[in-house]
């Protein structure tokens, strides 16, 4: 798949070459230096929103959780996050782990396997959960309390 892209480009410079001649070639070329910068620019925005944001904070891990799907990179999340998410793997290992978490103390688990995201997962603390069931049962008393 990596092989597509280089033969991609070498095919295109060879047809403006054909049919412009040099001027083809100095288009087309432009035309790639353009893709390359507006690349670049977008990634150092990306790198630069996250140095403003501590490491592994997300605003809504469970919107966050929704929004995710797979395939995407590291580049689209962290640009989702505004965050660098916080490490959980091995430098270099294989999966990748990422975590980023919320106020509430709610994460949303990453695995990236060769840069793509391949699953994810939320977790909510387990005192949130026992709270929901202390309110809900708390209701139901209140519903059936007579008045």
């Amino acid at each position: 798949m990596k092989f597509l892209v280089p033969l991609g480009l070498i095919a295109l410079f060879a047809v403006a070459w054909t049919s412009q001649g040099w001027a083809g070639v100095a288009m087309v070329g432009g035309g790639v230096v353009m893709w390359g910068l507006l690349h670049f620019t977008r990634m150092l925005t990306v790198l630069k929103r996250a140095t403003d944001r501590p490491k592994g904070w997300v605003d809504s891990a469970v919107m966050l959780h929704s929004k995710l799907r797979a395939g995407v990179n590291l580049l689209h999340i962290m640009a989702m996050t505004r965050s660098l998410g916080e490490r959980l793997s091995d430098e270099g290992a294989t999966p990748e782990v990422f975590r980023w978490t919320d106020g509430g103390h709610v994460s949303v688990t990453c695995v990236l396997v060769g840069g793509k995201l391949a699953s994810w997962e939320l977790t909510r603390p387990a005192e949130a959960d026992n709270a929901d069931t202390h309110a809900t049962a708390n209701a139901d008393a209140d519903a059936t309390r007579p008045v």
